[in-house]
């Protein structure tokens, strides 16, 4: 008969051996070096069942992401990973359940070189995961939101808009179309963290945020923080192919509004954008100018011609849209 207690639950599906110099799951606390010259870089962020994933998502695909969205902030400071910890609460122990998010976590901790070294697990009425990474970062490196400049420009990492476009489709609210789900779904379910981009934009660029909420609201705070304006160009936003063909308006808030992305937003001097734009072929990973930093207060989205976008929508607010609007 299998054992159900918590420390059951920890030994079975989450104990893992820690790296060398490092103490990981079975202590008080996890014990771990930092490397001489460097910072340590904290981020938490909790996933609640029915405001950020829907009932029944696959378990191994929530695995993976509840440390992706994490690892996406310490991509956004330049940070490299170090340890993470994982606070579970669940209804009730479904074995099938933990085996599948387990795999799904430690799998990408694997390929991240980020161990689980603690956390908490606890019953509650519906899943809710809380997972805190543990990066580190040189010196005065750090991509932080109040380092941008007038005259920066904008970039973007990768593509927009698909893990909206998968989200509105899981949900019904456009017409059933499994050809655009099976193209986007992996971007809302398996988010790839832009690790390796950050780092190397560590030093390069001024600032970084990870579009988790969309474009608008997230790259929001980076202007805010830095006492600037911006203009961002609609024609340049990299699309994702999927988006071809959709209503405008609902192309345009995918771009602009939609969550979820994972991708950076950073800004940094005209004097680097060709060494930028190596290093995104070297990674492999696109990379897009998309805009200016100016002076005043603001982000304007402006058309081919110049003219101002009108906006509705700038992102996912957690207290105030409605349940379901982003998972």
């Amino acid at each position: 008969m299998q054992a159900d207690g918590e420390f059951d639950l920890i030994a079975r599906y989450f104990k893992r051996s820690p790296p060398d110099r490092m103490l990981g799951v079975g202590d008080d606390c996890a014990l771990m070096p930092l490397s001489a010259g460097c910072e340590l870089a904290v981020s938490t962020d909790m996933l609640v069942e029915g405001r950020h994933f829907l009932p029944g998502a696959d378990p191994g695909a929530l695995g993976h992401k509840a440390l992706a969205v994490n690892l996406s902030d310490l991509a956004a400071m330049g940070a490299r990973p170090l340890a993470c910890t994982l606070a579970l609460c669940l209804p009730a122990v479904d074995h099938a359940w933990l085996a599948a998010f387990s795999e799904g976590f430690h799998a990408l901790a694997r390929d991240t070189h980020c161990p689980l070294v603690g956390g908490d697990t606890t019953r509650g009425d519906r899943v809710v995961l809380s997972v805190t990474v543990l990066g580190e970062v040189r010196r005065s490196h750090a991509l932080r939101r109040d380092a941008a400049r007038v005259g920066d420009d904008v970039w973007v990492s990768g593509t927009l808009g698909a893990a909206d476009l998968a989200l509105r489709l899981v949900l019904g609210q456009l017409p059933a179309d499994p050809e655009r789900l099976r193209a986007t779904q992996s971007a809302l379910d398996r988010p790839t963290p832009r690790l390796k981009l950050g780092r190397y934009l560590a030093g390069v660029a001024h600032a970084a945020i990870d579009i988790s909420d969309g474009l608008l609201q997230d790259f929001g705070h980076i202007v805010q923080a830095s006492h600037c304006g911006a203009d961002l160009w609609l024609d340049a936003l990299p699309a994702h192919p999927a988006l071809a063909g959709l209503d405008e308006s609902l192309r345009r808030e995918a771009l602009l509004a939609g969550g979820d992305a994972y991708e950076l937003c950073f800004t940094a001097r005209p004097l680097w954008r060709e060494q930028i734009e190596v290093l995104g072929r070297q990674l492999g990973v696109p990379v897009t100018r998309v805009g200016t930093l100016v002076r005043g207060q603001g982000v304007r989205v402006l058309d081919g011609s110049g003219q101002v976008v009108p906006v509705t929508r700038r992102g996912f607010d957690h207290f105030t849209d409605p349940c379901g609007d982003r998972a």
